[in-house]
């Protein structure tokens, strides 16, 4: 594999500090450990070559992932990523095509351009793989072109530039080349020394523009803050207010220079930093001791490749640079038969919508499209051992192109684990008149496959979990740093009743400014076969007549079929309440019920912007919580292919409208995970993590339960492990 400039490593350094700290944490926390675990009777686990000795003499497995050569690596599967091999063989086929020949342009994306579904669907494993093809989109002399590359023949077989408003995902040479332009500015060094920053201690960032009218068209641009990182590893929390350069990224030069906040005082860095190493307060708590999740027979889980099996489910799993993780070819295998049936063709987070609150100058842009701007995937660092994962988790890497096209391994960016807390799976208890009593109880474990990605402040965590009554849950979870704003406030007496702050005083001259998040997931459904139906289940109250019952009313159900996508945009709501099953009215059960799934909402959030609003126009999938569209493997970004300074013209909202049929068609199910979040002091100086789910259910999909068979635990079947005294 050819080496990476440290110029080309730029977004991953940036983002790579987070990392640092929390492995700094994970050995100063391994190293307080104040106990250790013997286990009798079970040496599959008791006698692992692979346990390792903290100087704590905790004893645990090995969790750190076997080495894994990617320049050898060779794909599998017809929806494996892009290889090593692979990557070079497009980059030089690119370096060779005519229109590109006297200059390499900017590769914005690389990625594998997927076989036609219905080649995967049939695809067998020992059959050969579809012709491999890579789809890169690449810029030059300000226009984007999309490329598709047959590997085989090694040519271009498509090239199309793109004419519509919108650019392509940033990437390394944006980042650095919108920090490079700021410190060749006299003005605004002059404006940094007259905020008593040093340069040593200048911490830049470049955030994404949006789209505010015509006049920001035909150019591209980047908007680049400072914060002063003097004292503290936590920069976030000390904002140089009020300064906001805009840059063109194509030419390379400052547009405008905006500085308001002169009488705005740079937040001090007093208990800022948040690494457990500078930590030098008592934690307040009884001590939680270290908890693990043993298997003393080993995983019940294979990865091959990027193929996951484990209990009833086998799917496809892996990385993308701009959706973070992509579960393909989801099927579960039936009870009773013991086939493998289809649930989920494809399911990934498709965009995420992050707008603040706060009209003013350095804020009215800050509304971001996390995945079509930055990436989860190029965002991604590697999970923290231990800590993000539990110590039985197995880590797959990812091998993402920079953006002069080489080759490069993000490692451990997804991990894929057994999780058992205590739960239930299903149980009662009955006492008979027999006197007899019957007790029956089973665990729940469950399959997670987790990614992590730290965009700028904030990071998400994306759990795909599944379980063995066939539902999905897909948990999106919240942390990282709040984005603040300064202000000469110290305290809320000081705030004057009329003025119009944005936001929670979180600390001394730090204002968390109001915000929210919302989260476009793209699943394409498969219910057995691909040919699907969308149908509301609507819970209608029935009022008695009189004389009838003692009951004034009750709740019914009734079914109606929905016909065209305009009739599939939903807006949840709490007292008009609904089932929403995607069916496949060609497989019924044995009770001539139709086979199917029900998606089950969890905690969500509305969008409550202006519609007319540019932000919610760039975005208007967040206009509904679910959306149905016919397949199109052209409508997958829900912000669009071009997300960069795009207006909304080519989003799930406009493609929607179209109107098209989706009855007993294939069809897609988009949902929206959203949250409001109003700051407050616990968020600081980083946040607990806060999450939010929703499920993928099966109904009528099975005959009966589907695990009535499972087996309960047994103490037999655990280790035996009991404190012993630290040596």
């Amino acid at each position: 594999m050819e080496a990476i400039s440290p110029l080309r490593c730029f977004t991953h350094l940036f983002f790579g500090l987070l990392l640092i700290i929390s492995l700094s944490s994970r050995y100063s926390a391994l190293n307080h450990a104040e106990f250790s675990l013997n286990c009798t009777n079970y040496s599959p686990w008791c006698t692992s070559k692979n346990r390792i000795q903290s100087k704590s003499n905790l004893i645990l497995d090995n969790p750190k992932p076997e080495p894994f050569d990617h320049s050898t690596n060779t794909p599998n599967h017809p929806l494996d990523p892009l290889t090593v091999q692979e990557i070079n063989k497009a980059r030089s086929i690119l370096l060779a095509y005519p229109p590109f020949v006297a200059s390499l342009p900017v590769i914005h994306s690389l990625t594998l351009d997927e076989p036609d579904k219905s080649r995967v669907v049939k695809w067998a494993k020992g059959n050969h793989l579809p012709p491999r093809k890579a789809f890169m989109i690449v810029f030059i002399h300000g226009q984007s072109h999309m490329l598709v590359i047959d590997l085989g023949p090694g040519r271009v077989i498509s090239h199309v530039v793109n004419y519509k408003l919108g650019y392509p995902i940033l990437v390394t040479d944006d980042w650095s080349n919108a920090l490079e332009v700021p410190l060749a500015n006299e003005e605004f060094k002059k404006i940094i020394a007259s905020r008593g920053v040093e340069f040593s201690d200048l911490a830049c960032v470049p955030l994404a523009t949006g789209w505010y009218g015509p006049n920001e068209e035909g150019r591209r641009l980047i908007k680049v803050q400072c914060f002063s990182k003097q004292g503290t590893v936590n920069y976030f929390m000390r904002p140089i207010e009020g300064l906001t350069l805009t840059v063109d990224l194509d030419k390379n030069e400052m547009v405008s220079i905006s500085n308001t906040g002169n009488g705005i005082p740079i937040p001090k860095a007093t208990n800022t930093d948040y690494r457990f190493k500078v930590q030098n307060k008592p934690l307040n708590m009884i001590p939680v001791n270290p908890i693990s999740m043993e298997q003393p027979k080993g995983p019940s889980f294979t990865v091959d490749g990027h193929l996951v099996k484990w209990a009833n489910w086998e799917f496809h799993l892996k990385p993308d640079p701009r959706a973070g993780v992509i579960i393909s070819r989801a099927m579960v295998r039936d009870s009773e038969t013991g086939k493998l049936r289809s649930v989920m063709y494809k399911g990934f987070s498709s965009e995420l919508f992050v707008p603040y609150m706060d009209p003013t100058d350095g804020w009215y842009f800050k509304t971001y499209m996390d995945a079509g701007e930055y990436g989860m995937g190029w965002t991604a660092m590697p999970l923290i051992l231990l800590n993000d994962c539990p110590h039985n988790a197995h880590y797959m890497d990812a091998v993402f192109a920079t953006s002069d096209g080489k080759p490069y391994v993000r490692s451990n960016m997804i991990c894929i684990f057994e999780r058992y807390a205590g739960d239930i799976a299903w149980r009662h208890s009955e006492f008979l008149p027999s006197s007899s009593e019957v007790r029956e109880s089973r665990p729940k474990v469950t399959l997670v496959a987790r990614m992590a990605a730290s965009v700028g402040n904030y990071d998400y965590i994306i759990d795909w979990e599944f379980q063995m009554d066939g539902l999905i849950r897909i948990k999106v979870g919240l942390s990282g740093m709040l984005m603040v704003k300064g202000t000469p406030h110290q305290n809320t007496n000081q705030v004057a009743e009329d003025e119009n702050m944005t936001g929670t005083l979180v600390s001394e001259n730090v204002i968390g400014v109001v915000h929210d998040h919302y989260v476009t997931f793209y699943l394409d459904m498969d219910i057995d076969d691909s040919d699907n139906s969308f149908v509301k289940v609507n819970l209608v109250k029935e009022e008695t007549s009189p004389g009838e019952s003692p009951r004034k009313s009750y709740l019914k159900a009734k079914r109606n079929v929905v016909k065209t996508e305009k009739d599939a945009q939903i807006k949840l709501k709490l007292y008009d309440p609904s089932e929403l099953h995607v069916v496949n009215p060609n497989k019924q059960s044995r009770l001539g019920n139709p086979s199917g799934y029900k998606v089950v909402p969890g905690g969500t959030a509305a969008s409550l912007l202006d519609p007319n609003d540019p932000p919610q126009l760039r975005s208007g999938f967040t206009n509904n919580q679910i959306w149905v569209t016919p397949y199109n493997r052209s409508e997958q970004w829900a912000g669009g292919l071009f997300v960069y300074q795009s207006k909304g013209e080519d989003t799930l909202a406009v493609w929607s409208e179209r109107d098209r049929s989706i009855e007993n068609k294939d069809i897609v199910l988009w949902y929206t995970l959203g949250f409001h979040h109003i700051p407050c002091q616990e968020d600081y100086p980083i946040m607990p993590t806060v999450s939010a789910s929703f499920d993928l259910k099966p109904v009528n999909f099975f005959e009966s339960n589907p695990i009535l068979r499972a087996a309960p635990n047994d103490e037999k079947d655990l280790p035996v492990c009991r404190a012993a005294t630290s040596s």
